[in-house]
């Protein structure tokens, strides 16, 4: 038997790939599944960035590019975030990396260790508490409450700091809950960490554009005071539906204190997956210089299907779910189909064909949840309602 270390024993899962895996099984076996357990679009990529991504095969641009990201890309983020946020950031600041996750492994290893504390929210996307216990340090949830509109307390997480405390995840949209924190929650929050300045802040910010009946996303980039010590993940897998191209950004505090931070993580990046690819980093600058009529149609469609999800959802005998502000996930409350939420969404898959993510996988406080992704058709989310309902009421 070969000796590994302990670290490598606590790193969890993110369980919607098991769930991928088992519907892709099945489907193999001949059987119709619908999956609503991915959080992926269903759409393509829109076509000027693939032609974008092989303009640059053809123009020659094979080789490696910087561990930090090409300028062009970096100054592409820096355009689409004064945009969005108002806000203007330094192309030195900006870090592209192969997806989300990098940001979030990078932030949690160099503020986690044995005797430290990192706080993350639950239900959440479960990687954060992966990569926390990886590190040795101990994982703080942060409760998501339904009463709240799975959003974030300001109250309640800024009680869970102690001396302890190294680093602070938030997210807004959120995963898998679809809740957004609304601003002035935000701003009490800002207001109450000024007495905690030895906290770092990771905002995931994956979902900013995608928000519902008003909501509006506030990045935490619009609050000066903490820029010397804020992180911002982001990148364009949900936005211009690329989950395969392996594309993020993040942004890194201002400042010394954030140059040095920022070579950190450059140097994680040598250390590790070197650089990310030419031809999807131009695809990259594609897509947020480029036209953004697809993702406009992309979000009106998330939001039809969204009202059918919470109206077909809130029919179903034992179940109920609040309308999600962000992202393209409902979280429906199944308490009271008298299951067990992990066991009900192993026996949708089993014995009716839908795909669904058990809430204990988000967290503690995900039970009696279940995680729906509407990022798929009318017709599949119909279909799958439908064959819900015949299970509960067989």
């Amino acid at each position: 038997m070969l000796h590994t270390i302990a670290a490598f024993d606590r790193l969890g899962e993110e369980n919607a790939f098991a769930v991928l895996a088992r519907a892709t099984a099945l489907a193999h076996q001949g059987r119709d599944i619908i999956n609503l357990g991915i959080g992926q679009p269903d759409f393509k990529t829109p076509q000027h960035i693939v032609e974008a991504a092989i303009k640059a095969l053809r123009d020659g641009h094979h080789g490696y590019t910087p561990a930090n990201g090409l300028l062009a890309t970096r100054e592409a983020v820096v355009r689409r975030t004064l945009t969005t946020t108002g806000v203007e950031v330094s192309p030195e600041n900006v870090m592209i990396l192969p997806g989300g996750k990098p940001t979030m492994f990078a932030a949690v290893l160099m503020f986690g260790e044995p005797g430290a504390e990192i706080l993350y929210p639950d239900p959440g996307f479960p990687i954060y508490r992966s990569m926390i216990e990886f590190t040795g340090a101990a994982p703080i949830p942060v409760p998501i409450r339904e009463e709240n509109g799975f959003a974030f307390s300001a109250e309640e997480t800024l009680a869970l700091i102690t001396p302890k405390t190294r680093l602070l995840i938030l997210n807004s949209p959120a995963n898998p809950t679809g809740g957004v924190t609304a601003r002035d929650e935000i701003a009490k929050l800002v207001k109450g960490l000024e007495k905690h300045p030895e906290v770092a802040i990771l905002s995931d910010e994956i979902y900013d554009v995608m928000t519902y009946d008003g909501e509006t996303h506030r990045s935490l980039l619009n609050f000066p005071e903490l820029r010397d010590r804020l992180i911002v993940l982001n990148g364009w897998s949900k936005t211009w539906a690329m989950t395969g191209w392996r594309m993020g950004w993040s942004i890194w505090p201002n400042g010394e204190k954030g140059a040095y931070l920022y070579d950190k993580v450059r140097k994680l990046a040598v250390n590790c997956w070197s650089c990310v690819n030419a031809p999807s980093q131009y695809a990259g600058i594609a897509a947020i210089d480029g036209p953004q009529d697809d993702v406009e149609k992309m979000m009106l469609a998330f939001d039809n299907r969204r009202k059918i999800v919470v109206e077909g959802l809130n029919a179903l005998p034992g179940i109920s779910c609040i309308a999600p502000k962000g992202a393209f996930y409902a979280f429906p409350n199944v308490s009271k189909t008298g299951w067990k939420a992990k066991k009900l969404a192993s026996a949708l898959l089993e014995d009716a064909g839908v795909a669904l993510i058990g809430g204990p996988d988000f967290g503690v406080l995900g039970e009696g949840y279940v995680r729906l992704s509407y990022a798929n058709s009318e017709e599949n989310i119909l279909r799958a309602l439908e064959r819900i309902e015949v299970f509960l009421t067989k």
